[in-house]
């Protein structure tokens, strides 16, 4: 369960389709399409920082403790309260309008988020 690293997009499946189903404006998915983000985990015990570093230097950064209530935050900065369970080796959690898992594949850390029947797969390669 070593989520603890930075990780940096690989490659991605269904980010389109997905953000418009958030209903995310085009501008916005644009920018995003081919962002180079980087995800910063650190794991202390059942306790993480997870950060999302966009370029141009915006950061979005959620603490939680698995099982426990959190206040979260949405990459476009609306906040939530949420609370990140573990199923097996993924780490689940319910955003407003999305299902969210994460886990370690064979050293890369997934990234699937489920919104109206579109999935989206994020897929990082460890930098550290």
């Amino acid at each position: 369960m070593a989520f603890n690293g930075k990780y940096e997009v690989e490659s991605q499946e269904n980010y389109e389709e997905f953000m418009k189903a958030l209903k995310y404006p085009n501008d916005m998915i644009e920018k995003g399409r081919n962002a180079k983000v980087i995800t910063e985990v650190v794991q202390n015990g059942s306790e993480f920082t997870w950060s999302q570093i966009y370029p141009g230097g915006k950061t979005m950064r959620n603490k939680f403790v698995i099982g426990q209530e959190s206040d979260m935050e949405t990459m476009d900065g609306k906040k939530f309260k949420a609370t990140v369970k573990m199923d097996g080796s993924k780490l689940v959690c319910d955003f407003p309008n999305y299902h969210h898992t994460s886990e370690i594949v064979g050293g890369k850390l997934v990234e699937i988020s489920v919104c109206g029947g579109v999935t989206y797969q994020r897929m990082s390669k460890k930098l550290a």
